[in-house]
């Protein structure tokens, strides 16, 4: 009996604005290779005004999910038919995933981000300060709520957007810890000097993605002293002047392709239902900003 020959790739990829400068396509493609997966994962420009066609491509073409990156994570929730429990809580979301018809949002950030965390520092009952209130941060705030931060302190330059997510965490993530958050929120002033108590300090906004490589957050240096731990959420590149000057400063650091990296294999996880070899993703991304 001859073998059926089937030439049809299921489809995965990434929505956002900009776009070109996001390496997640390596690190995900090299992941299908290597589990032997006809799978292909698209990097896509898509305008604000252009979302909803976006998805309603994704639908007609068969995808079997995407990831929502820079301006859509929150904006892309009314085209969805769900929720996942995270995403639900943090009102933001950066994977999609198809599951017998119905679309459903995820959201892989924060989760991503707390396991790369883990692997080196235990964040409860650690104070927090976090640059930026976007899609990440609220992501990774609520993540480090669940898992038992003392305090944290948000940092942004839009007061509104600030004092939102601040009221989330105040609010409806307070009512899902066993002890209550101490929550703060600054409008970011022209130079912010970090606290001597924070124990942890992320930077959530995209200062300093590529290709504003001199982009510097407006932040005293001095302040950043060696028991912190340091992270950086922006994968390209992956030594910003953030993390640089953290290291300088005795800081032990994450940078951005870690949390990329966990929070792929929880993608392809939600996709193709395999844990993906993280070796293999971290080595693809390397081999693209060595190249």
């Amino acid at each position: 009996m001859e073998a059926i020959l089937n030439f049809k790739q299921e489809l995965t990829g990434a929505f956002g604005q900009p776009i070109a400068e996001n390496p997640t396509q390596a690190m995900i493609e090299a992941a299908y290779r290597h589990h032997k997966l006809d799978w292909r994962y698209l990097t896509i420009e898509v305008a604000p005004e252009g979302l909803a066609d976006a998805v309603a491509g994704a639908k007609a073409m068969g995808f079997v999910g995407f990831n929502c990156t820079i301006p859509h994570k929150v904006s892309v929730i009314p085209y969805l038919d769900g929720l996942g429990d995270s995403a639900a809580l943090m009102g933001a979301v950066n994977c999609v995933v198809c599951r017998e018809g119905k679309w459903i949002g995820e959201n892989t950030d924060g989760k991503g981000f707390l396991e790369s965390l883990c692997r080196r520092f235990d964040p409860k009952g650690k104070r927090v300060v976090i640059f930026g209130a976007g899609g990440a941060a609220r992501a990774i705030s609520v993540e480090l709520a669940l898992a038992g931060v003392k305090g944290i302190t948000i940092v942004n330059r839009t007061a509104a957007r600030g004092q939102e997510l601040a009221d989330l965490l105040a609010t409806k993530v307070n009512d899902c810890v066993e002890v209550e958050l101490e929550i703060e929120f600054i409008h970011w002033p022209k130079e912010y000097a970090v606290p001597a108590h924070a124990e942890l300090v992320i930077n959530a906004t995209s200062i300093g993605l590529f290709p504003q490589l001199d982009a510097t957050l407006p932040i005293s240096n001095e302040s950043i002293a060696p028991h912190m731990f340091v992270a950086d959420v922006i994968p390209n590149p992956p030594q910003t002047l953030f993390v640089k000057t953290a290291r300088n400063r005795g800081c032990e650091v994450i940078d951005g392709l870690e949390m990329l990296v966990a929070q792929g294999v929880i993608g392809i996880r939600h996709w193709a239902g395999i844990d993906a070899d993280t070796v293999v993703m971290r080595q693809a991304l390397e081999s693209v900003f060595k190249s």
